[in-house]
This record gives structure tokens, C-alpha cells and sequence, in this order.
């Protein structure tokens, strides 16, 4: 899957290209909108970037784990190499290791919350002017639906591509939500129907 981004002023315009992404096929959670003005987003129903998704969260602790594979394997290098480990038997270094690739894990993610999200900084300045971001998953098959639907909203101006989430993990999304609106209107139908 691949991810588009478009700037807007007008939340209104927005919550119609939505509305027509979403009639041509795209599951809600294909589609999002990041701004600074959460109320309006609200207020339109606009399908916002989770809070935990505008921090670097989840790049820091890969990072961090990254940092912590490489020292939990120097550790166990190093233990291996001086004979340390055959004296004092291995449960020391691995359990070391173990410590080691957790608080860097930790610490990545961490210190990734205390920042926005790499893929959304050249955004910044444009959020802080009032503006919105649309951003969009499609896979190849729903290239020509964005297309469509974009083409027919002059206040969108592309602002580039990036990488998207696997489009497995769209698919369980999307089963996940239609379930839990499922399971939201027979609770609602049982209700009434008792009242």
C-alpha cells in the first residue's frame, strides 16, 4: 500500500471527499485527516490521527529495540569471546542481554513520544497556518478511485507520498471496526425493542 497526502482549508470539502473515498470502496481506516483543529474534526465526523500515532512512538521503539538487538548481541559477543560466560555460566550474560534490549526498547519509545512523527514534521508549518492533512492508503486496485474522486476537489493539493502500513493490517482493521459497529447496532436493537 502506498500513502497519499493532500493539504486542505476546508473541512467541509474534506468530510465530502471522505464520504465519496468510502461510497467508492476505501475502508474508513484507508482514510485520515491530521489537523491541529481537533473540534472541527470532531464535528465533522472526520476519521483524526489517534494521538498515539502523532508522536514518534512507535519509529522510536523500533529504533530503540534496533539499538537493543545490537547491544544484547555485543554483550553475549563479548562473554563468549573472553571465556566469561564458560566460567560463570551463561545465565548472567543472557539475562544482561535480555535487560539491555528491554530498557533500550523502552527508552526508544520514550523518547519517541516527545516527538511528532517523523512523516508528519514537514507538515508542521502547514498545521500551524490553520490547514488540514488528508492522508490516504490505497493499494494499486484503489489508485484510480483517489485519483477520481481528488481530481473532482480543486481545494486538494497533493503534498506527496510515503510509506503506508502493511495492507494486511488495513484488512484487519477494517474487520475489526465493521465488527464492533455490528456488535454496537444489535446492542441498540435489543434495547429499543425491550423499551
Amino acid at each position: 500500500m502506498k500513502r497519499h497526502f493532500y493539504i486542505s482549508e476546508d473541512l467541509d470539502d474534506l468530510e465530502i471527499v471522505e464520504h465519496q473515498l468510502e461510497d467508492a470502496g476505501v475502508i474508513t481506516p484507508q482514510i485520515h485527516v491530521l489537523s491541529e483543529d481537533d473540534a472541527g474534526v470532531t464535528a465533522h465526523r472526520l476519521n483524526d490521527v489517534e494521538a498515539v500515532l502523532r508522536k514518534d512512538v512507535v519509529h522510536g521503539t523500533e529504533l530503540g529495540a534496533l539499538v537493543g538487538i545490537c547491544t544484547a548481541i555485543l554483550i553475549l559477543v563479548v562473554a563468549w569471546s573472553t571465556g566469561i560466560a564458560d566460567t560463570i555460566t551463561w545465565v548472567p550474560p543472557v539475562f544482561l542481554s535480555i535487560i539491555i534490549l528491554g530498557f533500550c526498547t523502552w527508552e526508544g519509545g520514550f523518547i519517541g513520544i516527545q516527538q511528532p512523527n517523523y512523516d508528519f514534521k514537514r507538515f508542521q508549518d502547514t498545521l500551524r497556518s490553520g490547514k488540514h492533512v488528508l492522508l490516504v492508503d490505497v493499494n494499486q486496485n484503489q489508485e484510480h478511485i483517489l485519483r477520481q474522486v481528488t481530481n473532482e476537489h480543486p481545494k486538494l493539493t497533493p503534498a506527496g507520498e510515503g510509506h503506508s502500513v502493511p495492507g494486511w493490517f488495513m484488512g484487519l482493521r477494517g474487520l475489526f471496526e465493521n465488527t464492533i459497529k455490528d456488535t454496537a447496532w444489535r446492542t441498540t436493537s435489543v434495547h429499543s425493542r425491550e423499551k
